[in-house]
């Protein structure tokens, strides 16, 4: 048990690496990286949960909360090789399940959407990556290798390979490309301001219409004006049947 332990916290480790650039030691992983701490409190509080020893297991769960500034309910279920990059703000709630190899950012909100009982809290596949700020809220479900944009409000489950962004969150990509775990988030389309992009193209379009229509309303203006203006002969003529 002590081997599988170790091979544990190797592996926790062998993840920081892979997925920070910023990792230079295995000292400075292991002692200033709150989010292994965090995870590794959280499974001790979770062993006391599954034991019913609730008290116990919010004691540890609030001390982790102190120490990193990252909330993992105790009664949360996390896979392996999942990695809480810097971590501060993160809120992880009770019925929340992680798969594997699942990355989190900072800010990130799994939480619920009301106070039911029973299964409240999202459900991450294996290989799901969350963007920093994201919020996904209920009992919904995303699918293995999804990745959740920076800042995205997610209340509808997702399909797997899928990219979804935005508020509500939309799925922008699926199953176009295999979605892995990267930390190239520039790419992330953003379909708010494509949409906002293809409105002002059409206000452009219409004051264009608009100024069209003006400036050939005001030649037939212009050509009524002139038809109505009296000429030379008109005036003779009007002079001559005075006379008469």
């Amino acid at each position: 048990m002590l081997r599988r332990l170790l091979e544990r916290l190797r592996e926790d480790v062998r993840v920081v690496f892979e997925r920070d650039p910023a990792a230079r030691s295995v000292l400075e992983v292991i002692f200033f990286y709150p989010g292994l701490h965090a995870l590794w409190l959280h499974r001790i509080a979770h062993w006391f949960y599954r034991r019913r020893l609730y008290f116990i297991a919010r004691g540890i769960s609030h001390f982790s909360r102190w120490l990193t500034g990252i909330e993992i309910h105790p009664g949360a279920r996390i896979g392996r090789r999942c990695f809480i990059d810097h971590g501060l703000g993160v809120v992880i709630g009770e019925t929340t399940e992680i798969g594997d190899d699942v990355t989190i950012y900072q800010g990130v909100t799994l939480g619920g959407t009301g106070k039911d009982r029973g299964k409240r809290h999202p459900t991450l596949g294996n290989g799901v990556l969350v963007g920093v700020g994201a919020k996904v809220l209920g009992a919904i479900t995303i699918g293995d290798n999804s990745r959740i944009g920076a800042g995205a409000v997610v209340v509808k489950s997702v399909p797997p390979n899928c990219t979804v962004v935005g508020i509500p969150g939309k799925v922008v990509i699926r199953d176009g490309r295999r979605v892995g775990i990267d930390l190239n988030h520039g790419e992330l389309p953003d379909p708010v301001s494509d949409a906002i992009q293809r409105l002002q193209d059409y206000v452009e379009e219409l004051e264009q219409r608009v100024m069209t229509l003006e400036q050939e309303l005001e030649a037939v203006r212009r050509q009524r004006a002139s038809a109505d203006e009296p000429g030379p002969g008109r005036t003779a003529a009007r002079v001559t049947c005075g006379g008469a």
